[in-house]
């Protein structure tokens, strides 16, 4: 209610700001300007509001208004860079709306540390990244003290989607919430139902929807993986071939973001590939495919692991989810992989298939496997749901 009365008082006295002439004053304000922040604060300008940015190093203010001034065009003003977090801050319409995306830990209360100072009771500090849910709790009580309402928000789409249109999981007050609403419903991707993004619930979720979604897309791409190795070592199709299967998926039940770029990947040739770390063109060659000269090794990032960890912890089902991540655990393992290989026995001969039965088989599977991994991971987030009253 305390919240509440603040975010209506804070809000009142951003209109009257706004009728006394300062309504050049900022709408939105990003703080931390690595590429998933720049990006995210291109998107909001490109959406028509005013957003102001600061970052630790002025260099990253710098290079965000230059790509403001590349890629807006007549939106470019919409941008504003500062250098001093004090006036980032004095920039902003109250109620004040500052998100900050920085590594997760120590780094996010070092935001918390500096933005306690300069916000006041009403505005909502936002954290934009891949943080811990238990943390986001704790934080959100130690910020709620000062008036102040936090939202930890997951942020889903890597670097192209904060620029282009992330998938957003708010979580914290809902009045926090009811003031980005409108910001954040046309910084999202736009579907045919709608913005993706909508209000999560209470502190810590967002977070938490955020990891079941990673864990159960670990277990989606996992089935992904196994479909092209069936149709590949059991049906013979080739690269090419398999292409145009995941592209026939694609305009029917599977269609997925996955499919759609798994396609485009089994498509792609060996060209206009680049070395990430000398910036330098590799040698070209159009008569074999780029997927096959990937090395078959995967890491992973830890929101699988948090998953599986959530799962035991509440007594909920994960067993495909699990599964996916050990899978990435024995292809981590390259190493041992290689030299267990030559002492395990395997079919050399693989039976003539139906090729075409083969494909609707391998779809069907798939389409039950991905139906499975999202009750998987909507199950545990109901559990914690129930738990936590989100």
């Amino acid at each position: 209610a305390a919240a509440a009365a603040a975010a209506a008082a804070a809000a009142a006295a951003g209109r009257g700001a706004a009728r006394r002439g300062l309504s050049t004053m900022s709408q939105f304000g990003l703080y931390g300007l690595a590429v998933m922040g720049q990006n995210f604060a291109l998107n909001v300008a490109e959406k028509g509001f005013s957003i102001s940015v600061c970052n630790r190093s002025p260099a990253k203010v710098d290079d965000c208004v230059k790509r403001a001034g590349e890629e807006l065009g007549a939106n470019a003003s919409n941008l504003k860079g500062f250098h001093d977090a004090e006036e980032f801050v004095t920039s902003l319409a109250k109620p004040r709306k500052v998100m900050f995306l920085v590594k997760a830990g120590a780094p996010v209360d070092a935001c918390i540390d500096l933005f306690l100072d300069l916000l006041e009771p009403g505005d909502v500090l936002i954290d934009g990244g891949n943080e811990w849910y238990e943390n986001s709790i704790r934080r959100a009580k130690r910020v709620e003290e000062k008036g102040i309402m936090y939202l930890a928000m997951g942020v889903s789409g890597g670097e192209e989607g904060a620029r282009n249109g992330p998938s957003l999981m708010p979580g914290g007050p809902r009045e926090g919430f009811d003031l980005i609403k409108p910001i954040i419903e046309k910084v999202a991707a736009q579907t045919d139902s709608g913005p993706c993004t909508t209000y999560i619930g209470g502190d810590g979720s967002g977070n938490y929807v955020k990891m079941a979604h990673n864990g159960l897309e670990y277990m989606d791409m996992q089935a992904i993986g196994e479909a092209y190795t069936i149709l590949k070592s059991v049906g013979g199709f080739s690269n090419d071939e398999l292409a145009q299967v995941f592209t026939d998926w694609n305009s029917a039940e599977l269609d997925s973001f996955l499919i759609e770029i798994t396609s485009i990947i089994l498509g792609k040739k060996d060209v206009d590939v680049f070395n990430v770390a000398t910036h330098k063109r590799l040698p070209a060659d159009e008569s074999r495919t780029l997927v096959d000269m990937v090395l078959d090794r995967t890491g992973n990032k830890g929101t699988g692991k948090m998953t599986v960890k959530e799962g035991a912890d509440r007594a909920v089902a994960v067993g495909g989810i699990s599964a996916a991540l050990d899978a990435r655990f024995i292809a981590f393992d390259k190493d041992a992989r290689t030299e267990m290989a030559p002492l395990l026995d395997g079919p050399t001969q693989v039976p003539e298939v139906d090729k075409e039965q083969l494909i609707d088989d391998v779809r069907n599977a798939l389409y039950c496997t991905k139906v499975c991994a999202y009750a998987q991971g909507m199950n545990l987030i109901r559990a914690a749901s129930d738990e936590f009253d989100w």
